[in-house]
């Protein structure tokens, strides 16, 4: 008789120790918003993210993408989110130097040559000191995912030295950094969101742009501008964010997960992005783009003509972050 009560007792603890995580984990419905098409490497790492963290909750945590800018541009979706009404979104980091300036050393141009460093300078203390900031803004980060190296695209001409862009009305985040980049290469840079950004290329309110590849290509930027121009002035990351209001309900156990879920994501979707990119040229050039690279010579001179915005920039800035990035970019190219 002993035993079989010993027996059950087990079983008893065996089954509240499965039934305890599950019972910390609660259906829900994460509304997770974004600018990119449902074809764009931003969108399949919100798929892969949304089937990881299915498997871990055993189907209680569900996202729901709403991609394509369906939620509103990354302003109207950052306001979402700090109110509580949209649960996730994966914006450039570039949205979010209105809240938090020093976001602004990711955009500074010609930082990182490689892959390798912008991946280090993200994952490493400089990015995690950034998302350090972000709680207090109503705003819950998980890490950064691979928008790509940005590029310039336009009707008139090709981008071959810093003086090509003089003149040129050229789309750009409305963000300060990116604003006084491009006036000090003389062209007219008009902050704009970018849902309005094609029907303005094709309405001539604007010449061109400056996107990744995968995103020119997704976008069909091809049919509104003739010339794409590797200028890879800046490398551009998504920062994927969660709202405080919707992460501060969650469980301990729900929160390893959405943790969890999104490194594992990170990894696929940077793969995914960065093939997409060395397609997206080919693509490009297939559906009649003229393209360009430019010359290293004439990239060093466009980082001189920069220098000086982004100096004015860094000294804005909280000095102990900038030490941070500046000795993370020195570790880097080591």
């Amino acid at each position: 008789m002993k035993s079989i009560v010993r027996g059950a007792i087990a079983a008893a603890l065996v089954f509240a120790a499965a039934a305890a995580p599950a019972q910390d984990v609660q259906e829900r419905v994460i509304k997770f918003g974004h600018l990119n098409n449902a074809d764009h490497p931003v969108s399949l790492g919100v798929k892969r993210f949304a089937e990881l963290l299915a498997a871990k909750s055993g189907g209680k945590l569900k996202v729901q993408e709403f991609p394509a800018s369906q939620l509103g541009n990354e302003l109207q979706q950052q306001s979402a989110l700090q109110g509580g009404v949209q649960e996730m979104s994966a914006p450039a980091t570039t949205s979010l130097a209105g809240i938090v300036k020093e976001f602004g050393l990711v955009d500074f141009p010609f930082s990182v040559a490689s892959y390798a460093q912008a991946d280090g300078l993200l994952d490493g203390p400089l990015g995690q000191a950034l998302i350090a900031r972000l709680p207090e803004k109503g705003l819950v980060a998980l890490g950064y995912w691979d928008l790509g190296f940005r590029n310039v695209t336009n009707s008139k001409r090709p981008i071959t030295k810093p003086e090509d862009l003089e003149g040129l009305k050229i789309r750009v985040i409305p963000n300060p950094v990116f604003l006084e980049t491009f006036k000090a290469f003389k062209a007219n840079p008009v902050p704009m969101p970018f849902a309005e950004l094609y029907g303005a290329l094709e309405a001539k309110a604007v010449d061109g742009q400056e996107n990744p590849f995968a995103v020119i290509l997704s976008n069909k930027f091809h049919e509104v501008n003739k010339f794409v121009s590797a200028t890879n002035h800046v490398y551009a990351a998504n920062i994927i964010l969660v709202s405080k209001r919707f992460w501060d309900r969650l469980s301990p156990v729900e929160q390893r997960m959405m943790n969890e879920a999104a490194n594992e994501a990170r990894a696929y979707q940077r793969q995914t992005s960065r093939a997409a990119a060395q397609k997206a040229v080919a693509e490009l050039q297939a559906k009649g783009m003229q393209f360009n690279e430019v010359a290293p010579a004439e990239q060093a001179r466009m980082r001189q003509i920069a220098k000086p915005v982004t100096d004015k920039f860094a000294a804005s800035y909280d000095p102990a972050i900038v030490k941070l990035y500046n000795d993370e970019l020195a570790r880097l190219a080591k």
